[in-house]
């Protein structure tokens, strides 16, 4: 989330721009460079603002500033893509899929477009297309964040049942991302449905060793039901224990509590 000092600040970088777009001044370095170096800027600073409206649910804002970056370049891919994310958030799915299109085809190098259209394919059920632009995604090594999208492809091939697909995607994601807890999670509970136990039980050690350390990291319902079924294969009935103990307190109307329930019901 950007604070109001940071948007004030990029605020004031983007008038600052804009007078130097418009001025009409004549100096040494009003080149067309120079022009089109701040032209650039410009458009930069309103696809960011815009970005952070988006973070805080202001999408009449975030709509204002891409709007204006649309007006500098309407084959922007940053400006295209972010604005599918407007469309998206207002239910705005056809509107939304095409922003994300034009993304791409204006620069499909732009790989934020790729993640941007790979999560929106993924919450309409479409797993083969977004596993697609995900796998796309992963090739970018200069990406930042290029563990989320090894994550996100991992969830994909899940979904469409391609489990040796999805336990390499995970790995991926733990190699790049160390700390995040989700891949490590998310793998552990692959390797458990695999029947491979002892694997999983190496990297759910080190989810738990993370959720430990770090005082904002707490169990989820799946991530305790995936130790208990760690714990259950191995019979270490005290980690068992602990864990069903913290599932029932903290989680009793979970779906994962209930098959707990029916776990322990049919002494499996």
């Amino acid at each position: 989330m950007v604070t109001k000092p940071v948007i004030r600040r990029v605020s004031l970088l983007v008038l600052m721009s804009l007078t130097m777009v418009f001025s009409g001044c004549v100096t040494t370095t009003d080149s067309r460079f120079s022009r089109e170096a701040d032209r650039q800027e410009a458009l930069d600073n309103y696809v960011t603002l815009a970005t952070a409206y988006i973070g805080q649910g202001n999408l009449e804002r975030a709509r204002h500033h891409l709007d204006r970056a649309l007006e500098l370049d309407s084959d922007a891919p940053a400006a295209l893509a972010a604005m599918g994310l407007v469309y998206n958030s207002e239910g705005e799915a056809e509107l939304a899929e095409s922003s994300f299109r034009k993304a791409i085809r204006a620069d499909e190098g732009y790989t934020r477009a790729r993640v941007y259209y790979g999560a929106f394919l993924y919450s309409q059920g479409r797993f083969a297309d977004a596993r697609d632009q995900f796998r796309a995604a992963s090739r970018d090594t200069e990406y930042p964040d290029r563990g989320s999208v090894f994550f996100n492809l991992g969830m994909s091939q899940e979904r469409l049942d391609e489990p040796d697909n999805a336990i390499t995607s995970y790995r991926r994601a733990i190699e790049l991302s160390r700390g995040d807890a989700r891949p490590l999670l998310a793998l552990s509970r692959v390797l458990v449905e695999q029947g491979e136990y002892e694997a999983a039980s190496r990297y759910y050690s080190r989810l738990s060793t993370a959720i430990a350390r770090n005082p904002r990291m707490t169990h989820s319902a799946e991530s305790l039901y995936t130790g208990i079924r760690i714990a259950r294969y191995f019979n270490n009935k005290n980690q068992e224990a602990s864990l069903a103990m913290l599932l029932k307190n903290e989680y009793p109307e979970s779906v994962e509590y209930q098959q707990y329930k029916v776990l322990i019901s049919n002494g499996q």
